[in-house]
């Protein structure tokens, strides 16, 4: 019976088979990843716990607001600028961009290089801004003159 059903419905079986493995990893796949994807509201204990904040979106997104005291290395550039980055590999990092993906790739990298609390803002800044939470603004170097 379960044998005609995939004769007959093969493309649906296909499709049935795709959305369970998708389950799957959907549950599974930020420990096969090595880091962790975070809420707004676990981003928040995780700055108040003073983790490291790492935006990697472009110097151009970054200048229109960050969270905390965020330092700003490009996800492309990212490998190349790891001495930004606290030398202690076990002080948790929150990494964001401007919706999740980016960072994602950024966590990556960053298990990679041996971090071992490396943390996701599922969302980006764009779910920080949903929750309305606080960002910050670059001070323009007219402004610190005053």
């Amino acid at each position: 019976m379960f044998g005609e059903f995939v004769e007959e419905q093969f493309l649906l079986f296909v499709a049935l088979v795709v959305v369970v493995l998708m389950l799957i990893y959907s549950y599974v796949g930020d420990k096969l990843a090595g880091f962790k994807t975070v809420s707004a509201d676990e981003a928040i204990r995780l700055y108040n716990d003073d983790a490291f904040v790492l935006d990697v979106r472009s110097s151009s997104e970054f200048k229109d607001g960050f969270i905390g005291e965020a330092t700003n290395v490009a996800v492309g550039d990212l490998a190349n600028n790891l001495n930004k980055l606290p030398s202690d590999k076990s002080k948790p990092i929150l990494v964001y961009c401007l919706s999740g993906g980016r960072s994602a790739r950024a966590a990556g990298t960053l298990v990679k290089n041996g971090y071992t609390e490396v943390s996701n803002l599922r969302g980006g800044i764009t779910a920080w801004k949903a929750a309305n939470l606080p960002l910050n603004k670059q001070k323009s170097k007219k402004s610190r003159k005053k």
